[in-house]
């Protein structure tokens, strides 16, 4: 009774917070977010959590449950993963849609679970036939938007990768290093008993179906495809100090890869009529991207430069003297009193006339 009461002077606050979050959003961040919801209160149903939610021994030939590649991404058993989901979701459509369009999101939403349904079953059948554990297959329920939060982070690291979000006293915290420390840190909280074994495993595979779809396969509007950007390789996701043999492992993959045709080799054409350098052409982003980078490139520039301006300003400036000629009218005479006027100039910081006159002396 005490946790409803509790939740009765908290809806108030919720509302308002969820109010704020969904507004101005597009009719598909809200479906989503109201799919979610149903989908929680279906949860306490244990046949609807069966028929919902992927089992990888359903999967298999012999049943072919097709719909759970559909259907389990909507499905949560815990109120805090939809929470997570809720706000996961509203912040892809304050960040993500309006450069991307609605019509894309909904297909890195597809493409993104879809993924991770494969990849998470594929998975748990090869941990079935390492181990011979039948419960891997027919006890394992995959189910949740674990795989599109960790591919939301993977987007926001596209877009923002140099965005700081943490000082901390081993280092900075930034959208570069976001989803390869939740994987990990879900990975703690499986080991210790607070998650389900099937979080981590689809956070990870979210990360690389979203990866590899961002990199490699994504349409822009220009025509070209993928973003291949050296911050956007998948040793960028790892700490400095590993990025080398990353770099060597991943590069060998991509080599496979494109051998058997499943990724594209990287162009790039080189201007050998350049006289001055050579110009690289690498496959273009998406023109919105590039133009929210530009601005923020421009905004740091602008801060670092009245920075120094107002540094500038607390150094007191010397006072140059200005230049203006001098003329002094010098009279020269013999015998008689006589002007003669010749321009002299004379550097002085003061335009003052003066007249001289002089007399020769009496012989």
């Amino acid at each position: 009774m005490a946790m409803f009461r509790t939740l009765n002077r908290n809806i108030p606050y919720l509302k308002q917070q969820s109010v704020a979050l969904l507004g101005n959003t597009s009719t598909s961040v809200k479906l989503i977010c109201g799919v979610v919801l149903l989908g929680y209160g279906l949860s306490y149903s244990e046949e609807a959590v069966r028929v919902l939610s992927v089992t990888p021994g359903y999967l298999s030939p012999s049943s072919f449950w097709l719909w759970t590649i559909f259907t389990f991404c909507f499905l949560e058993l815990h109120f805090w993963e939809v929470l997570v989901d809720i706000v996961t979701v509203g912040l892809c459509g304050k960040l993500i849609e309006p450069l991307w369009g609605q019509r894309e999101m909904i297909t890195f939403f597809a493409i993104v679970n879809f993924g991770v349904a494969i990849l998470s079953t594929t998975f748990y059948f090869i941990l079935y036939m390492c181990t011979f554990n039948t419960d891997l297959l027919f006890r394992v329920h995959i189910y949740g938007l674990a795989g599109y939060v960790a591919g939301v982070s993977v987007t926001v690291k596209q877009i923002m990768p140099d965005l700081i979000l943490l000082k901390t006293p081993l280092g900075k915290l930034s959208n570069r290093n976001i989803p390869l420390a939740v994987f990990f840190v879900s990975l703690i909280l499986w080991i210790v008993g607070l998650l389900e074994g099937t979080y981590p495993t689809m956070f990870l595979s979210g990360v690389l179906v979203s990866w590899v779809y961002l990199r490699f396969y994504q349409r822009h509007p220009n025509g070209s495809r993928g973003d291949m950007a050296d911050y956007f390789t998948f040793a960028s996701f790892f700490p400095n100090v590993i990025q080398p043999p990353v770099a060597v492992i991943s590069n060998t993959v991509h080599g496979m890869l494109v051998k058997i045709g499943l990724c594209r080799k990287v162009v790039r054409r080189f201007d050998m009529a350049n006289p001055t350098g050579v110009t690289i052409s690498v496959p273009a982003s998406e023109q919105h991207d590039m133009e929210r980078r530009r601005q923020i490139a421009l905004k740091a520039l602008s801060e670092r430069l009245s920075k120094s301006q107002d540094k500038q300003l607390l150094i007191p400036k010397p006072i140059k003297p200005n230049p203006s000629p001098l003329h002094i009218a010098i009279p020269v005479s013999n015998t008689n009193v006589q002007t003669s006027t010749t321009p002299v100039n004379i550097t002085n910081p003061v335009t003052v006339p003066t007249t001289v006159v002089t007399s020769s002396p009496s012989t």
